[in-house]
């Protein structure tokens, strides 16, 4: 039986990443998973004989047990918004998953949902709750990096090919979230240009460019067909700019004091000379992102703080992707915001 003490946790969906997100919340202090479902029998065997926790193959049981204060989805992306919408209105805090839904529709109708019933609705975007990424947060801010140029990112790797989205949809999503974190102002247009090569209309390599109001450009290219496996991304400033690998485990943040300086003041007369300085790998503890994720969950239920990713930033990555979707089909086409 849960105490009082608790936040009751149901776990919708059993698959790829729910296991993490059950081992998480599992170690939060203040956290008790309470059920898991899943509809294979499979991944309920298997949930019972990992965690020792009650299963079920209907989410209907989770949402509606009186012991479930929060509601964890991670089912296909197809399944967020009922799943979502029918937690919120039996007065369930949520976290979804990436991305949060499947049109701009839905996550509008969950974000209004959530704050008409005064519920926390947090979207996993799992590399906003890296310190990685949350100390070149800090860097930006304080101007260490100077004005921001662009950002350029590559996700790449042979597989997972999915079988309900394409590429954009299933890792642009992680970029995308650390782009709007990361960068403050507000973009204007995506275009996108992909190609699928294996299964026909689903593409399989794609490369969406974010366009903004000012100088500043982002870039961002996934691939389910590559030979090597690659998360790298390049954040360039006027004064600095920072190379941030998420695979290297020892130094996965780089600074490099580097840069284009510029002398006259017409383009006919500029001399352009460049400044070499210092590398350096800012000293950043590892720390688990779903970990981080399960503590800033039960802090905002138990304090109804504003989540880190709350709804509205899961609705500004899906508005980002629903463009990028139209522009692939329409060639390459620049689709306002």
């Amino acid at each position: 039986m849960l105490t009082d003490s608790k936040i009751g946790i149901g776990v919708i969906g059993y698959g790829y990443w729910g296991p993490n997100l059950v081992r998480n919340f599992a170690r939060e202090a203040r956290s008790e998973v309470i059920v898991i479902s899943d509809t294979r029998p499979e991944r309920t065997e298997l949930a019972r004989a990992q965690c020792d926790i009650a299963t079920t193959e209907d989410h209907h049981e989770v949402i509606g047990n009186p012991d479930v204060t929060a509601v964890v989805i991670a089912t296909p992306v197809a399944m967020h918004y009922s799943i979502a919408k029918e937690a919120l209105l039996a007065g369930k805090h949520v976290l979804i998953e990436k991305p949060m839904a499947a049109t701009i529709a839905e996550a509008e109708e969950l974000v209004a949902l959530a704050e008409a019933n005064n519920l926390i609705l947090l979207v996993d975007h799992t590399f906003v709750y890296t310190n990685q990424v949350r100390a070149i947060k800090s860097m930006i801010e304080s101007g260490e990096i100077g004005d921001l140029y662009y950002f350029d990112s590559v996700r790449i790797a042979l597989g997972l090919f999915q079988s309900d989205v394409n590429v954009v949809w299933d890792l642009a999503p992680h970029d995308l979230s650390i782009l709007s974190f990361l960068v403050s102002d507000k973009p204007v247009s995506v275009s996108a240009v992909g190609m699928a090569h294996v299964q026909p209309g689903q593409e399989d390599i794609a490369y969406l460019t974010v366009h903004y109001d000012n100088t500043f450009i982002a870039h961002v290219h996934v691939n389910w067909m590559a030979p090597v496996k690659m998360r790298r991304t390049i954040i360039c400033g006027s004064k600095k700019m920072i190379v941030y690998d998420h695979l290297d485990n020892t130094e996965p943040v780089k600074v490099y004091d580097k840069g284009v300086l510029t002398d006259g003041n017409n383009r006919h007369q500029t001399l352009i000379s460049y400044r070499t300085g210092e590398i350096t790998a800012p000293l950043i503890q590892d720390k688990e992102a779903l970990s981080t994720l399960a503590e800033h969950f039960a802090d905002c239920i138990l304090h109804h703080d504003r989540p880190l990713t709350d709804g509205k930033a899961g609705l500004e990555v899906v508005r980002l992707i629903e463009a990028a979707q139209r522009s692939l089909g329409n060639n390459g086409q620049m689709e306002m915001l």
